[in-house]
């Protein structure tokens, strides 16, 4: 199945979508299932299995991980790839966090990364904080509705993807506790 959403949340933004994403229907295979033309976003079974053929479409060709699928299946080509998609099957499954986090902390992964699947408002600040800079939210939902979702916090406490410090180290009232700020060097 090619499935081609109208839009997606892009750099918190609703915009035109131009990549389609392959998912295989009952009956195929990695090896034989045919890659439509265009901007396409391949399971990495497809990857894998037509890997010389879509090395040459590149960089059309954008590349998605399940929820168990190791990101380090995808060293030796993250840089040539201009999208990675992770799927999230349901709500509750979190490993996408996890592979996200890994692509951009421990891959250095720098291009889209973009969540797919079962994708909800929720979902999407704590997502971004690991990384993921487009959602392809469920179609089920509105997508404007959606946008609100990166936007509910306005202060984090974690270090994370897109703030290396806690809040305690970015956050310093002056002579609140003399003896740690000379300790600590402040």
């Amino acid at each position: 199945m090619f499935e081609v959403r109208e839009e997606i949340i892009k750099n918190a933004a609703v915009v035109a979508n131009d990549w389609g994403l392959l998912r295989l229907d009952e009956g195929d295979t990695p090896e034989t299932v045919v890659v439509p033309a265009g901007k396409a976003i391949v399971p990495l079974s497809v990857w894998k299995a037509q890997h010389a053929a879509l090395a040459t479409r590149l960089p059309e060709i954008g590349v998605w991980l399940a929820s168990d699928e190791r990101p380090e299946e995808l060293a030796a080509d993250i840089q040539q790839l201009t999208v990675i998609g992770i799927d999230f099957p349901k709500f509750t499954d979190g490993r996408g966090y996890s592979i996200a986090f890994n692509l951009r902390a421990r891959l250095a992964y720098t291009g889209e990364l973009r969540a797919i699947g079962d994708v909800l408002r929720d979902q999407l600040f704590s997502m971004h904080r690991v990384g993921f800079d487009a959602y392809a939210t469920r179609p089920d939902r509105s997508i404007h509705d959606a946008l609100k979702g990166l936007s509910v916090f306005s202060e984090t406490y974690q270090a994370s993807w897109d703030q290396k410090s806690p809040l305690f180290r970015r956050h310093h009232r002056e002579g609140q506790n003399p003896d740690l700020d000379n300790a600590a060097g402040i």
